[in-house]
């Protein structure tokens, strides 16, 4: 693909892109429906645990049985 054809695919993506930004409209998370019944709000260390240790949890697991599985393999092969 010659610069043209990508200058003109990068600016159909960044125009669409812009174009869906400004014609979506706000949550209007403010305005309550009907049968609307939130629960009550996480705490601070739920919050942390929920988004920052988990996921960090979940990394250190999946990486943990990467390697163990890497280091198996290697060891029945040679």
């Amino acid at each position: 693909m010659d610069k043209k054809n990508a200058l003109r695919a990068g600016t159909v993506a960044a125009g669409t892109t812009l174009m869906m930004l400004l014609l979506s409209s706000p949550a209007l998370a403010l305005i309550r429906d009907d049968g609307d019944d939130p629960g009550s709000g996480l705490s601070v260390v739920e919050t942390l645990g929920l988004y920052v240790v988990a996921p960090i949890a979940l990394f250190a697991v999946i990486a943990g049985l990467v390697m163990v599985l890497d280091r198996s393999k290697k060891q029945q092969q040679g």
